[in-house]
C-alpha cells in the first residue's frame, strides 16, 4: 500500500480531496478466510474505491453492500456515521489472483458531516468514456463532466473525479474548470504536466484553481488519476477514520461511535 498524498502535509491545497492510497498490483494465493480490513467506522468524508484488479467485497451499517471488480467503483458516504467492511470476494478468495486498487477519500461541506450515509456502486459499464485524442487516450468520468458527458457518482461539492489512460505519444490539454484546484497521480509511469516532469508511481503533482487546462504528454502509456475541484474553504480536523471541522467534533464523533449511534453490521 502507497499513500500517495494526505491531508496531514497540506490540507488547503488539497482540498476537496484528503488521502489517495494505491495498494498493488499484489499476488495472493488461494486462501479460505477472506483478507481484508473487518469492521471500522467513518464519519465526515466519503471513500471511493477503484478496483483494476480483482474483487472486492462491501457491507456496512446502513444495510448495503455490494461487490465491485475490474473497472468498478464503489462510492461510500459516511457522513453523519457508517460501520463497514471490505474484504475479498468469496470467488476471489478461493481462486487467488492479483488485486490492484486505488481509493480515495473526498472531505464534505461542513453542512454535510451530518447527512445520512449512502453507498453507490458504479459498475465500469456505467462509466462513461471520452476520447482525447486519435492515439488511443481515453478518460473514464467517474465524478463531473468532461466533455458534455457526466460521471454517474452524486457529489456534495463540485469535482471531477477521472481515471485516464494516456498513450504513448499523447500531446494534449485536459480541461478543468477555473478555480478548480487539481491532483494528477500518475499510478503507473511517468508522464509532463504542464511541461514538468511528473512524479514516480502513485506521486502526486499538486496545481493552483488558476487557468482552465492541464497539458498532458507522454513518450509512454500512462495510466493516472485526474482529481480536481472547488476547494471547501473550511478547517480540517481529522483523527483516524474521522474528519470534521473542529476537535469538538472528532471527540463527539468517537462518543456517538462508542455509542453505538453508526449502527452496526
Amino acid at each position: 500500500m502507497r499513500t500517495a498524498f494526505s491531508c496531514s502535509a497540506d490540507a488547503e491545497r488539497l482540498s476537496p480531496f484528503l488521502m489517495l492510497d494505491y495498494a498493488g498490483p499484489a499476488d495472493f494465493p488461494p486462501a479460505d478466510r477472506q483478507r481484508g480490513v473487518g469492521a471500522h467506522p467513518h464519519k465526515g468524508f466519503e471513500t471511493v474505491t477503484i478496483v483494476y484488479q480483482g474483487e472486492v467485497e462491501h457491507r456496512d451499517s446502513t444495510g448495503a453492500g455490494g461487490l465491485i471488480g475490474p473497472g468498478d467503483v464503489q462510492w461510500m458516504t459516511a457522513a453523519g456515521g457508517i460501520v463497514h467492511e471490505e474484504k475479498h470476494s468469496e470467488a476471489f478468495t478461493r481462486a487467488g489472483g492479483t488485486l490492484e486498487m486505488a481509493q480515495l477519500w473526498v472531505n464534505l461541506p461542513a453542512a454535510d458531516k451530518h447527512a445520512p450515509a449512502r453507498y453507490q456502486t458504479l459498475l465500469d459499464r456505467e462509466i462513461p468514456r471520452v476520447s482525447l485524442d486519435d492515439r488511443g487516450s481515453i478518460a473514464r468520468i467517474i465524478a463531473g463532466s468532461l466533455e458534455q458527458q457526466q460521471g454517474p457518482a452524486r457529489t456534495f461539492s463540485a469535482m471531477m473525479v477521472l481515471d485516464v489512460d494516456l498513450a504513448a505519444g499523447a500531446d494534449l490539454v485536459l480541461p478543468v474548470p477555473d478555480g478548480f484546484q487539481a491532483l494528477i497521480v500518475p499510478l503507473s509511469g511517468q508522464l509532463d504536466i504542464n511541461g514538468e516532469r511528473s512524479p514516480e508511481a502513485a506521486g502526486v503533482c499538486m496545481l493552483s484553481a488558476a487557468g482552465t487546462g492541464i497539458q498532458l504528454a507522454s513518450q509512454h502509456r500512462v495510466r493516472l488519476l485526474v482529481l480536481a475541484g472547488e476547494p471547501l474553504n473550511e478547517p480540517v480536523a481529522a483523527h483516524g477514520p474521522f474528519v470534521m471541522n473542529t476537535t469538538a467534533e472528532i471527540r463527539e464523533a468517537i462518543a456517538d461511535f462508542r455509542a453505538g449511534r453508526f449502527g452496526e453490521l
